[in-house]
């Protein structure tokens, strides 16, 4: 199919899943998850195939973790449809309704956004979670992957259009662009006539390159240069087990810690702490002077590794001398993702709360946590960096918006 084949039937099919029940939905949900689970054997092969490609093109460490897809993998993604599945549908709320003096009444209903887009990288599991999310809150889903994962993405859909048409449902409320190209992925973002909003999800430059070129609105995720401040009155051993464990859980996700802040009074006892730990993953750490000359083993950071967005066993650590300069240092190289501190100062923590400006601010826990299913919304579409219109983890009702329900008895303005 062309592009305009492709949102023609998206703009087409989205009229009938706004309007579906959410037994129906449900029922569809369930179905693509046994399906996936059943078809897994097609999948896996599938996917060794994108990370033989990916291996031979010499793919980084924490992007072949991204790619990978195992048995315990693809029985997440179908879980995570079941647990969507047992989610409170969005679609249909009355989130307000008053009567007016000449006794009209006017309310907002909830009501799907239509036609969502997406454009992600080697992430093959967001295939079953972005559909999942979509078909919930009765939207069309138009999915764009990245040629690392192509034939991972083929399968995946192979199956979800499987399972709705077992449960007896449109098939088209999937649709996958197969052309992996980039004059494609250029025409896509100027398909605004059927899709309502585009949703990149992948790496600085992808989600730079969709803001600056699309005529779709935008809404940007995914970035996370986050950060862990370790405060000077934090528990130093806590503060070792929240790093090890946002740093090197997993690499290749955006809510991984990217960069380490330490207060200078922190610093001597802190450092040959988590330079130990660390090691144990042969994480190379980078630091500022101050840093290095506490820990000679370091590497020495530039200005560039403030801002970076690894994906890898790096970290940049710098020392600050006070609460002050570590909110300063943050709000300058965040993405606006997640950001955590560790302390016991109950002023410092709503300080930092209060005063960092990301989607996520956490006091003594690990940056890992910013993630749909740990929040309590099934599966996420995306981790939102903006402020409209949905910002942090974006569940269903950030695939909804609203429209006015006016009920009258034969008033006519005068």
């Amino acid at each position: 199919m062309t592009l305009q084949e492709i949102g023609q039937k998206a703009k087409e099919v989205s009229h009938v899943l706004g309007i579906l029940g959410t037994e129906e939905k449900n029922r569809g949900l369930r179905a693509v998850a046994d399906a996936l689970v059943s078809g897994q054997d097609g999948i896996l092969a599938a996917n060794e195939k994108d990370m033989e490609k990916a291996r031979e093109n010499g793919m980084s460490q924490g992007l072949l973790d991204r790619l990978k897809l195992t048995p315990a993998r693809i029985e997440g993604m179908a879980e995570g449809l079941r647990q969507v599945a047992d989610l409170e549908d969005p679609v249909g709320e009355v989130i307000s309704m008053k009567q007016r003096p000449n006794g009209l009444m006017i309310g907002q209903k909830r009501v799907p956004l239509g036609v969502i887009g997406m454009i992600y990288e080697a992430r093959p599991n967001v295939t079953a979670d972005a559909f999942g999310l979509c078909f919930k809150s009765g939207n069309a889903v138009i999915l764009k992957g990245g040629s690392d994962a192509i034939y991972s993405n083929l399968a995946i859909v192979e199956q979800i259009r499987k399972g709705l048409s077992d449960a007896g449902l449109p098939e088209d409320a999937v649709l996958l662009i197969a052309d992996t190209s980039r004059a494609v992925t250029r025409d896509f973002m100027k398909l605004n006539e059927y899709v309502d909003v585009l949703i990149p999800r992948g790496g600085a430059g992808l989600i730079k390159t969709v803001v600056e070129n699309s005529t779709i609105p935008v809404i940007e995720t995914g970035t996370g240069n986050c950060h862990i401040y370790v405060d000077e009155t934090a528990d130093l051993s806590m503060a070792a087990d929240i790093v090890f464990n946002a740093k090197t859980q997993r690499i290749g996700v955006c809510n991984a810690c990217e960069s380490l802040v330490v207060h200078k009074n922190a610093a001597e006892k802190f450092l040959p702490v988590i330079r130990e730990r660390l090691a144990q993953k042969h994480v190379e750490i980078r630091g500022d002077k101050r840093a290095c000359a506490i820990e000679p083993s370091f590497a020495e950071a530039s200005e560039e590794d403030w801002g970076k967005e690894y994906l890898d066993y790096i970290l940049s650590c710098r020392i600050v001398d006070s609460l002050d300069e570590a909110i300063s240092h943050i709000n300058r190289y965040s993405t606006g993702h997640s950001e955590a501190i560790v302390t016991k100062d109950y002023e410092s923590a709503q300080r930092f709360l209060n005063e960092i400006d990301s989607a996520a601010v956490y006091v003594n826990a690990s940056t890992r946590f910013t993630d749909g299913f740990e929040f309590g919304f099934g599966a996420e579409i995306g981790i939102s960096t903006q402020k409209l219109h949905a910002r942090g983890p974006m569940g269903l009702k950030e695939l909804t918006t609203t429209k006015y329900i006016i009920y009258g008895n034969g008033q006519v303005r005068p």
